[in-house]
């Protein structure tokens, strides 16, 4: 899921259930935080000298536009690697966010969602062509809803034209107006389908000339057709065919455990009223859309692992790195307001030549950029947690996606 702040005009709900809810005003101006800090084995970086002096400076940059939050980012040259963080860690503003630090990936959950169907696809427990009607009846129905006329494909890439639940008024008005009457909620992904099944749908599919409209609804089903094709839980075909299999022993699955495992930052948010309130723990990012919890280490072993054949067959990741327009989704298109979305998988132009591969995370007062480049020779992740409001999201996004530019092209 990704964020919405309380009061803003952007339709951030889309990426993040925890957005529609979520807490915090936008900041009015730059907050100044405690000075940059870099580590790293490589000190250069490369030819062209991305080391830990340039990326210590762009992480304080995203922090600067940002406001007041925190920025942990680690750079894999494929030589070493070098990190950089700015900003205090704490919800007292005391401490520094840990070199180690997990937290809260959200949408880049939707990634290792993406992955689990490829690998049943190429096991032939599913196809990728398959209707969500063959798998999940009568699930996705009502209103204009027709799961006949959508397949795995259109939920993986986004194409389905279904409602995003997490803009559904009553679901951010609910924690708008009581977020510790909700912190702990564990709805089931079922009764978050059926709230967007109140809703008409964007659009119908086309596969010849397909519509994108971004929508976490389409990953709580692409769930629930992996469970009855791979015959086990979403959370337990995670663990198993990449958390484990990658040995990521600082990745988990939240569940309705309300606990960030291991070192982490504290977030905070400004709340409508006013009040900061420490939004650390909670069991509201619970699902395939959201719940992976990660660290930047990790994150890169991830993204350097899937796109260099780990994980996929050629043919799956092929299909997973096809990519379709995204069309009508202006607030997505802002965001991103290049490259194309594939199966769970984002891609994104480089300055220099070619591009990389990603998929960012918005969620409460936790943000997560990543990218690859597709040698998988280099990869970044970056973590961002707010310390008190929540970011200036138009240059929040600007830096971030300096830095990571910064980052793939020059520590060649």
């Amino acid at each position: 899921m990704q964020a919405r702040a309380f009061g803003s005009t952007q339709r951030r709900g889309r990426k993040g259930w925890i957005g529609a809810a979520v807490v915090g005003t936008v900041v009015a101006g730059i907050v100044a935080g405690p000075p940059v800090s870099a580590s790293g084995a490589d000190a250069d970086g490369g030819p062209r000298g991305y080391g830990r002096g340039a990326l210590a400076a762009d992480v304080d940059a995203v922090r600067k536009a940002g406001g007041d939050v925190s920025v942990l980012a680690e750079l894999d040259t494929g030589r070493g690697t070098v990190r950089a963080r700015s900003g205090a860690g704490a919800a007292d503003g005391a401490g520094r966010v840990p070199w180690d630090a997990q937290f809260r990936a959200a949408s880049t959950t939707k990634t290792f969602t993406a992955v689990v169907a490829l690998q049943l696809a190429a096991e032939g427990a599913l196809s990728l062509d398959d209707t969500v009607e063959k798998w999940l009846p009568g699930v996705v129905s009502g209103n204009g809803n027709d799961g006949s006329k959508i397949t795995v494909r259109d939920l993986l890439r986004q194409t389905s034209g279904i409602f995003d639940y997490v803009d559904d008024p009553d679901v951010g008005g609910a924690l708008a107006r009581d977020f510790e009457g909700h912190r702990y909620d564990t709805t089931p992904p079922r009764t978050w389908v059926a709230t967007a099944m109140r809703h008409r749908p964007l659009f119908t599919p086309d596969a010849e000339h397909p519509r994108w409209a971004y929508s976490n609804t389409n990953y709580l089903l692409a769930a629930m057709v992996i469970e009855k094709a791979g015959g086990a839980g979403w959370r337990e075909q995670v663990e198993h065919r990449v958390i484990a299999r990658l040995g990521l022993r600082h990745t988990s699955i939240g569940g309705a455990n309300p606990f960030i495992p291991g070192p982490h930052a504290r977030v905070t948010l400004r709340m409508p009223t006013g009040e900061s309130l420490d939004v650390t723990e909670h069991s509201l990012q619970h699902t395939a859309d959201s719940a992976v919890i990660s660290t930047t280490k990790d994150l890169n072993t991830f993204f350097r692992a899937l796109v260099t054949g780990k994980l996929l067959p050629k043919a799956q990741l092929a299909e997973m790195q096809r990519t379709v327009a995204r069309t009508g989704d202006a607030a997505d298109l802002a965001e991103w307001p290049k490259g194309g979305y594939g199966l769970g998988l984002r891609w994104v132009p480089l300055s220099c030549g070619s591009g990389y591969w990603h998929h960012e995370g918005d969620g409460f007062g936790s943000y997560t950029r990543t990218g690859v480049t597709p040698d998988g020779r280099r990869s970044i992740a970056v973590s961002i947690t707010s310390n008190g409001s929540t970011p200036d999201l138009a240059s929040f996004n600007t830096a971030t996606r300096k830095l990571v530019d910064h980052a793939l092209c020059k520590a060649s």
